[in-house]
């Protein structure tokens, strides 16, 4: 370990750092949509390293089209540029801004592979930019498995055997000349994407060619599976000074990316020979790579000897090192940005003392861990195995004094559903398969292997090759859910209750395994009962020094493994609940909320409290708030801090759903003073039949809906309203929860084999209306009056989830009328639910109608939603700043203003999804009414076509067909007026036109202008064939427009769909959107050609940063 001995010169008068000269103007490079792999650690990333070049008064200039970020706010980037990260727009920039240097390494792998592409292509030396950090061929040495392998070779660092491969015939003469079983990995890549094992030469061909049509380079390596998996985190400066500052190790063996994989920091089951040898490897490695900031290094480590291999080295920021800098309290991102200026450790102040150096090495004295958020069930046909290519959306972190009290903790946090180590029965008579092949729900197979069949510590170590120091620490958890289950109340004494406390039980958790007499006991008696023992949870600091030195942090947990706590509690802050784990549905834009919501209480001179534990998040850097607590977002966690800081109120609505749930309760205790809107308010509008009363009351209108529980019941209602019919099932077996049904046959088909109907699970069924419009309203009021309001217009017709759906702001189909009669709606529903603060309302026109005006509320959301970012941003007026603002009463609300019919605007902004189908093997690329996207991008221009032109290529991978290129058109017999439109307009372009069967080719026909429309056989489950018939045809976008979902993976629009995502082709699955891309690239390919083509730069007229755009 390096002691921080020293004072950091940076306290000193002579303080005067040898930086790079030259540096005034950096370009930051983002990386884009969240999507699986690549999510909201880079907004965490990206924002620290903003923070570190203002500090050092550097112009900032960033391209991120992720609107929902922190680091495209206001107060951070001098610059912000909402433009696809893609080596064209980065150069449009360059020419147009003129920086003198450019950060790589903080936007992922987008980020990384942009930056390789511009310095191959002599962009950086063409403009002078220096790369700051981690040099160019470092960069490539990392990622070109080739050239890493030799690299490692030169200073007798042991790799996996493994040969680079270009084709597919040269993976199969690596694999029989290494030996089966291998693993696949492809280059360039991020988050395992096109990786995985093969055990013959038939599953090699078919991984091999999927992962060449996303990679230009594979690796097939020999399969280490089943040995250890460990990760260290080192920094590097530019004098060669390094140290590791974080190591982790995995539960799960190799073989589960690390992603998808439990992760402990520090190790646990390490010797001390195993962890100074690979933090010698490590450094040795770094070295000799010359990295400049921060990377990381992963390793297979052999459970029987010494043995060792390099898995691979991450030459930046990656998910890990946000992980490492949360669990540590050691701001990865800020140092590296430092260091790539100039800076050298012992120069930087040690974040956490303040006075001493940043060249140390944390000790920890507690145990983190964390567990990946997967949301697998929302899709069909998906394969629920985890390996090699990550899956999960999000990630939880918990921090315990022990593995037991941190490793239930973070259970919990993943879901509410989850109260801890629990056995689940939904694996019958497959459990030893569940357990040897691991899926999104192995901790409850091995709870219930544990708790409920009894299975030995060597049984489950055979299965699954998890180290046993864990599986024994599982155990002790196992007998004490037994112990707990022969208990009754009275039962419970103080010896008990800490016992449990300490090995992390939950009150609730404990409430539900003890015996029930007559009495209806719940998690308050629980909480009585031990606090009447003063058993009470201590906070504790992040202390990464180990109690040797003083540690001066705001960074806190709570513990019951302890004796005292670390900080007092006289600041009776504020306290803002955050979003907790990222997840389809709730991701970064709620993390925006929160840090907006800090960032307004503390410019009006209030103490703030955060309570999160997402490492990803902002919300979790200890220099956003004056206390954060890295905790459970659970009724009882937020009751503890409440009490313990004597908090003077708290924030319920700006963390998405979580923390609403808990609204009512923490409510009813009389004890926390919620912010805003009355959670007896929020409880109405949430309980549908409370909500459909009181817009009846209120004269405003919506959709006929019912609950129903038996079948005839639902039968009856749907053919009473006339199919189609939306149905929201209470209790779902497989597949999506909510559907959208046309007849009798499927109303059975999902009421009976996909869910479950009866008294105690009734169905919501809701009258559908096809061809509506979708309107989001979001708005801010006080005491019932509205402040400010936005009114977003989905491009989609209703029927697209709004998380799925492409937003336009302002609205480009609604009239001025209509528009005020949405500003009504607003102004009735704020005041019959006495709104305080945010709320959203999703409501539908139907344009058809005979009364032009009509206006029905699906739902009322009363608390911060998803489009909150895209609205502040896009109109210029941060509606959380004004509902914060409310919350603090009526002498800081701002007058109220109409921004809809007050202003003019002379462009639009438009939001379109970021979708990860590409992570999701099997899952089918259909939209409908359950969310399916983990992110979303948006682009401002002129017009509609210009910001969707903008917005859709800024999606992850997107390529625009070129004329000459093959587009591939397809569907069901509903979309064959929406497939003439395109066909209309597309034939016009020079585009070769391809259909799967006569029937289409006949339909289509009459449209095309007399280019010839080709008929392809597509073939059933035959991935090679069916990747030579796009090469062969340079197939580079498909359209595939259904009106439902397939049944079969045989299905040919099924297979369409799939396949373009597994190749990495652009693919429309939506009538409206897919037309208007058929628009913009009517009028806008000839420009992207012509300045493509131009020996001059030529900037195109969307590249133009936000300040351009909007008065900010």
């Amino acid at each position: 370990m390096t002691e921080p001995l020293s004072p950091s010169i940076y306290n000193m008068a002579s303080y005067n750092p040898s930086l790079i000269p030259g540096i005034e103007k950096v370009l930051i490079i983002g990386s884009g949509g969240l999507s699986i792999g690549q999510a909201g650690e880079f907004d965490y990333s990206g924002s620290q390293a903003i923070k570190a070049l203002k500090e050092a008064n550097k112009f900032t200039i960033l391209i991120n089209p992720n609107i929902a970020t922190n680091q495209t706010s206001k107060l951070l980037a001098d610059k912000v540029y909402y433009l696809p990260v893609t080596p064209e727009y980065i150069t449009y920039i360059i020419e147009k801004e003129k920086p003198d240097s450019i950060l790589l390494t903080f936007g992922g792998q987008t980020a990384l592979n942009c930056g390789i592409e511009l310095h191959d292509s002599g962009v950086f030396n063409k403009y002078n930019i220096k790369v700051l950090g981690t040099p160019i061929n470092t960069l490539k040495t990392s990622e070109d498995r080739d050239l890493f392998a030799k690299a490692l070779n030169t200073i007798n660092i042991p790799i996996a055997e493994s040969i680079a491969c270009n084709s597919i015939e040269d993976s199969l003469i690596a694999a029989n000349k290494i030996h089966y079983p291998v693993i696949v990995r492809a280059a360039f890549a991020l988050g395992g994407l096109g990786s995985g094992f093969a055990s013959n030469d038939i599953e090699l061909k078919q991984l091999a060619s999927q992962s060449l049509s996303l990679s230009p380079q594979i690796l097939v390596e020999k399969s280490l599976k089943g040995w250890k998996e460990v990760e260290y985190e080192v920094v590097r400066d530019n004098a060669g000074n390094c140290i590791t500052v974080c190591n982790m190790e995995n539960f799960d063996p190799l073989g589960v990316h690390t992603g998808d994989s439990i992760v402990l920091a520090p190790s646990q089951t390490l010797s001390d020979e195993e962890f100074h040898m690979l933090r010698s490897a490590a450094i040795k490695i770094i070295n000799h790579l010359g990295v400049v900031g921060e990377c990381n290094v992963q390793y297979a480590l052999s459970p029987n000897s010494l043995d060792y291999r390099v898995i691979e080295v991450n030459a930046r920021l990656s998910r890990s090192s946000a992980l490492a800098s949360k669990a540590t309290g050691y701001p990865l991102a800020y140092t590296a940005a430092k260091i790539a200026l100039g800076y050298n450790l012992p120069e930087l102040p040690n974040p956490i003392t303040k006075t001493t150096v940043a060249n140390f090495e944390p000790s920890l004295d507690y145990i983190v861990c964390k567990i990946p958020k997967w949301d697998l069930s929302k899709f069909q046909h998906v394969d629920k195995h985890i390996g090699s290519s990550m899956k999960s959306v999000g990630e939880v972190m918990a921090i315990g004094r022990n593995y037991e009290e941190a490793f239930q903790k973070a259970l919990r946090q993943i879901d509410p559903s989850i109260l801890g180590f629990q056995p689940s029965n939904e694996f019958g008579s497959n459990l030893d398969n569940a357990l040897k092949y691991p899926t999104d729900r192995r901790p409850f197979a091995i709870a219930q292997a544990l708790i409920v069949e009894n299975y030995s510590i060597e049984k489950l170590h055979e299965l699954t090759h998890i180290d046993n120091w864990f599986l024994f620490k599982l155990e002790n958890l196992s007998k004490m859910y037994k112990y707990l289950q022969t208990l009754t109340f009275k039962d419970l004494n103080h010896e008990i209750l800490l016992k449990s406390k300490k090995l992390g039980f939950s009150d609730k958790q404990i409430v539900t395994l003890i015996k029930k007499d007559t009495t209806q006991l719940n998690e308050l008696h629980i909480r009585e009962k031990r606090k009447s023992f003063n058993i009470i949870p201590f906070v504790k600091k992040i202390d990464t020094l180990a109690a040797e030195f003083p540690a001066n942090t705001n960074y806190l947990y709570t513990t019951y493994n302890a004796t005292k706590n670390d900080v007092s509690f006289d600041d009776n802050g504020i306290m803002v609940l955050g979003s907790g784990v990222y997840r389809i549905g709730s991701s970064v834009e709620f993390d925006w909320c929160a840090v907006n919501t800090v960032k307004t209480l503390r410019e009006q001179n209030l103490k703030t409290i955060m309570i999160n534990y997402n490492p990803e998040t902002v919300s979790t850097d200890f220099d956003e708030v004056d206390k954060l607590y890295f905790e459970e977002l659970s009724f009882e966690r937020v009751l503890d801090i409440y009490e313990i800081e004597n908090s003077k109120g708290c924030v319920i609505s700006m963390g998405g759903q979580l923390p609403q749930n808990i609204a009512l309760k923490l409510y009813e205790t009389d004890i926390v003073n919620i912010l805003g809107t009355s959670p007896v308010d929020i409880d109405n509008a949430e309980n549908r039949h409370k909500f459909s009363s009181i817009l009846d009351s209120i004269k405003v209108d919506q959709p006929a809906w019912n609950e129903l529980t038996s079948l005839e019941s639902a039968k009856s209602f749907a053919n009473k309203v006339q199919y189609p019919v939306l149905i929201r099932p209470s209790y779902v077996l497989s597949g999506a929860a909510m559907n959208v049904v046309y007849n009798d046959k499927d109303l059975i088909e999902k009421l009976t084999m996909a869910s479950d109907i009866s008294p105690d699970h009734p169905v919501v069924m809701t009258k559908f209306i096809e061809n509506a419009y979708e309107i989001d309203v979001d708005a801010v009021a006080y005491k019932g009056s509205v402040l400010v309001h936005a009114i977003s217009e989905h491009v989609e017709n209703a029927g697209i989830h709004s998380g799925d759906a492409t937003l336009m702001l302002p609205p480009q189909r609604l009239s001025t009328t209509l528009q005020a009669t949405l500003k009504t709606v607003a102004d009735k529903v704020a005041k019959a639910f006495n709104i305080t603060g945010p709320f959203n309302m999703q409501i539908i026109h139907d344009p058809h109608s005979t009364n032009g005006n009509n206006c029905k509320v699906i739902e009322c959301n009363i608390r911060a939603s998803r489009s909150f970012p895209f609205v502040s941003k896009v109109l210029g007026v941060n509606f959380i700043d004004i509902a914060v603002k409310a919350f603090l009463g009526e002498k800081y609300i701002p007058k109220p203003v109409d921004l809809m019919q007050d202003k003019k605007y002379d462009y639009v902004g438009t939001k379109v999804p970021q979708f990860s189908f590409t992570r999701l093997a099997g899952a089918d690329p259909f939209l409908g009414v359950e969310m399916a996207s983990t992110g979303e991008v948006a682009a401002f221009g002129k017009n509609l076509i210009e910001s969707y032109w903008t917005a859709i290529q800024s999606t992850i991978n997107f390529h625009v067909p070129l004329p000459g290129d093959g587009i591939l058109l397809g569907g069901d017999e509903f979309s064959f007026n929406s497939l003439a439109d395109i066909v209309s307009i597309i034939s016009k372009l020079g585009y070769k036109l391809f259909v799967t069967n006569d029937k289409i080719k006949e339909a289509l026909k009459f449209y095309s202008n007399g280019v010839d429309i080709n008929i392809l056989n597509f073939p059933i489950n035959d991935k090679k064939a069916i990747r030579e018939l796009f090469q062969n045809n340079n197939i580079k976008s498909v359209y595939n427009l259904t009106k439902s979902r397939a049944n079969s993976i045989d299905d040919v629009n099924y297979l369409m769909r799939r396949n373009a995502i597994d190749f990495g082709i652009s693919l429309f699955n939506e009538p409206n959107t897919a037309i208007l891309f058929t628009k913009a690239l009517k009028e806008k390919i000839q420009e992207k050609l012509t300045t493509l083509n131009s020996l001059q730069a030529t900037i195109p007229e969307e590249v133009r940063s936000w300040d351009e755009f909007v008065n900010i």
